[in-house]
């Protein structure tokens, strides 16, 4: 699968388009394939890290979660093997 990714914090220029491993759900999650997704001022923030006190969550010195994206819409192709 393609993912836009950034190993390090920095311009928007540090991003780039890679290709990851297809994600298996844990127990409580869903796989969803995404048809569209949007850049936000969050994945611009968490990108930059301008603020140096956002990096005490997101990672000190690299991006804990490189892959960006917090809102999406698609469908879901697996579910984890959790029953509610």
């Amino acid at each position: 699968m393609k993912a836009i990714i950034h190993t390090r914090y920095g311009p928007p220029e540090v991003v780039q388009l890679t290709e990851v491993p297809k994600p298996t759900p844990k127990a409580n999650e869903v796989l969803v394939k995404v048809h569209a997704t949007t850049v936000n001022r969050t994945d611009c923030g968490f990108r930059s890290a301008e603020y140096f006190i956002s990096r005490f969550f997101s990672g000190l010195f690299r991006s804990k979660n490189q892959i960006l994206g917090s809102e999406f819409s698609g469908e879901i192709v697996a579910v984890g093997s959790a029953k509610n």
